[in-house]
């Protein structure tokens, strides 16, 4: 039987302490595996569901002849890959680039630290990026060198929400200013998609919808054994 509870590894990073643990989710009788900022929880293994659909719901709406030969997809934070895993299971993707800031974060995926890590990092259509997602949409700079000069889709997990950002400096990204650089980077017929923890933002979907031909916000629902009931996050879908 697993350990109650396991710190694997602890790291300073440019946004401060994190570290990621392993612990016996008693209800469930399952392995947990948790990453933090501090004492504030970024990424976990047990409610996964909104992050798979945010890749469903937004490769979905890529339009069918957007890409006929494949298409290049970004995915903007890697947590711990679900979001990622689940891009590849669509055939149509030929190049998957995972952008993360945190080289800790990539390190623990490219060790096996967490969980099916190696379905993401064994796939040759992935590349796992050290770069700041929102510094190189901001000032138009590649993620990487050699990626293609647009997207099909962008899918993007970072923050809380547009409004509950991990730092101040990813604010001016949800504004209609910074989703046309966004906007920029993306195929026409292609796709932007937005995980976010809060129910639907009207404020959030009117800035979008200066920008994108197309905007969706999508409650995605799933069971919350906490309470016995279901929790709901948002997915937003908007096309270029």
């Amino acid at each position: 039987m697993s350990r109650l509870f396991e710190e694997i590894d602890r790291r300073d990073t440019p946004i401060g302490e994190i570290s990621v643990r392993r612990r016996l989710e008693p209800t469930l009788q399952i392995d947990v595996y948790e990453v933090k900022l501090g004492d504030e929880h970024l990424m976990s293994s047990i409610f996964t569901v909104a992050e798979e659909e945010l890749a469903r719901l937004g490769l979905a709406a890529v339009g069918p002849d957007v890409g006929p030969d494949g298409i290049d997809v970004v995915v903007g934070g890697l947590g711990l890959g679900y979001t990622a895993r689940a891009a590849l299971e669509d055939d149509r993707v030929r190049s998957l680039h995972v952008v993360e800031k945190l080289a800790a974060v990539i390190d623990w995926q490219e060790e096996g630290i967490f969980p099916d890590a190696d379905v993401l990092t064994g796939d040759a259509r992935t590349r796992l990026v050290e770069a700041d997602f929102f510094a190189c949409v901001a000032d138009g700079t590649p993620f990487t060198a050699g990626e293609p000069e647009r997207f099909h889709a962008v899918l993007l997990d970072v923050d809380h929400t547009p409004r509950h950002v991990l730092h101040p400096s990813h604010a001016a990204f949800y504004e209609p200013d910074g989703l046309e650089r966004m906007a920029e980077r993306i195929h026409p017929g292609g796709v932007f998609a937005l995980w976010s923890d809060d129910p639907p933002d009207d404020a959030f979907v009117a800035s979008a919808e200066q920008v994108f031909a197309t905007v969706a916000a999508h409650e995605v629902w799933f069971p919350n054994f906490h309470t016995g009931g279901e929790a709901m996050n948002t997915v937003y879908v908007a096309t270029v």
